[in-house]
């Protein structure tokens, strides 16, 4: 995703940031970039020239690397299997990047929660002879218009139909694709209400959705049913499902591991216990801002989506 650091422009970057514009518009929906700017309108811009890369990982699974969510790619002779489907911006990117693997069809797409930034495809990739799986809620959210707010401010409007997952489930849901079993998991509301992670069983890959963020400061979207105590309950799950052997893709950030989930589940108990104590004391908003209660984690978590203020406001919210 798109920081809020990198929308604070330089002249040179401003007059470059056009080219970006005109590639967002070419790609993107009208009834998307109707509203611009802001973090949203920065990642339509973003996700449009971001390089997407590929990185193979055990048997026929791949991950796609951009300015979204990572994608889980299976390959196959049953097509090829997506989890999630990046920014629409993105899809040229996308489609080379899928293209570089092999010449296997789309033939399923898994989203892991609503969010445009994994959802953004949908409707391409439908076209393209995918069919869509996702939770209940991913669905309901996505027929709707949704309001996020903290720094998004924006309000997505229904998603069109192709874009709408055909199949949902409430709670656990099984694939069998290309010789792989996928296991499918709805987590407690968390990151949202929609989360669910995908477990390639014989492979024991696991993809977290945004429940996980690799090294980065995680968006909570309170609207949708997120927090912060559901954030660290899922945390503990995914700590729970994994082994020392497991390949975890987290919804942003490098691919990792156990060592890595407990280190994203420790800050985030570390930085709600400091900004729960704050303002169990009386401390309005700006003054635990001030405190900075992840100081020795802001200068890496804190340089892509949510800035440290952004993630205390966050967590303020919450406790």
């Amino acid at each position: 995703m798109v920081s809020e650091t990198s929308l604070d422009m330089s002249r040179r970057e401003f007059i470059a940031a056009g080219g970006l514009t005109v590639a967002a518009a070419c790609f993107a929906p009208s009834y998307l970039i109707a509203q611009t700017g802001g973090l949203v309108g920065g990642a339509f811009k973003e996700a449009a020239v971001a390089k997407v890369t590929v990185q193979n990982l055990r048997r026929n699974i791949s991950v796609l690397l951009g300015a979204g969510g990572n994608i889980a790619v299976l390959t196959g002779s049953d097509g090829k299997l997506l989890v999630d489907a990046e920014i629409v911006t993105a899809r040229p990117n996308v489609s080379k990047a899928l293209a570089s693997i092999n010449a296997d069809p789309i033939k399923q797409l898994i989203n892991t929660h609503w969010h445009f930034d994994h959802t953004g495809g949908n409707e391409w990739v439908h076209e393209a002879g995918g069919s869509i799986l996702a939770h209940e809620n991913t669905r309901k959210h996505l027929s709707q218009a949704t309001r996020v707010e903290g720094n998004w401010q924006y309000t997505f409007p229904p998603a069109p139909a192709g874009a709408i997952p055909a199949t949902v489930f409430k709670d656990e849901h099984t694939l069998h694709v290309n010789n792989t079993t996928l296991m499918l998991k709805h987590y407690s509301p968390a990151h949202t209400d929609s989360d669910i992670w995908v477990h390639f069983a014989e492979a024991d890959v696991l993809h977290t959705g945004d429940t996980f963020w690799n090294r980065d400061y995680p968006f909570i979207d309170y609207g949708t049913g997120g927090s912060i105590n559901g954030h660290i309950r899922a945390a503990e799950a995914n700590i729970a499902k994994v082994t020392d052997k497991t390949i975890v893709i987290p919804g942003h950030g490098a691919v990792g591991g156990k060592a890595d989930l407990i280190l994203f589940r420790d800050v985030l108990v570390e930085i709600r216990d400091k900004v729960a104590t704050l303002k169990k004391h009386g401390k309005p908003l700006p003054e635990v801002i001030a405190a900075k209660p992840g100081a020795r984690y802001d200068a890496e978590w804190g340089k892509l989506f949510q800035s440290p203020s952004d993630f205390v406001a966050l967590v303020y919210q919450g406790v």
